[in-house]
């Protein structure tokens, strides 16, 4: 399993709050951000149990999603749905992506 897996789940506990905020401006989004969000725990535990092409595949699947997470976060806070995100989340998040990145090559 890899490290940065606790990580991730890190960041899925930390969304909870953020995720309730958005729910209550738009269901959409939030319902996007929890699937984008789970994803990259998913893919990131699938790829660790694959091999070869497969595994990178996986991993690049899970750094779309970690885009993703961080996109709907922008949007989120653009539209006024949430205030800031706190700091420590969005830095465990950029983790998550800079590990990705170098799994997925």
């Amino acid at each position: 399993m890899l490290r940065i897996y606790e990580t991730m789940l890190g960041v899925l506990e930390g969304l909870r709050p953020v995720l309730k905020q958005i729910e209550r401006c738009d269901g959409d989004l939030a319902r996007q951000l929890r699937r984008c969000a789970s994803s990259v725990a998913l893919n990131m535990q699938e790829g660790s149990g694959s091999s070869g092409g497969t595994r990178r595949e996986r991993y690049r699947n899970a750094l779309g999603s970690a885009r993703e997470t961080g996109a709907c976060l922008d949007v989120a806070m653009r539209l006024g749905y949430v205030g800031r995100v706190d700091a420590e989340l969005l830095d465990a998040l950029d983790k998550v992506r800079a590990t990705l990145v170098k799994l997925a090559v």
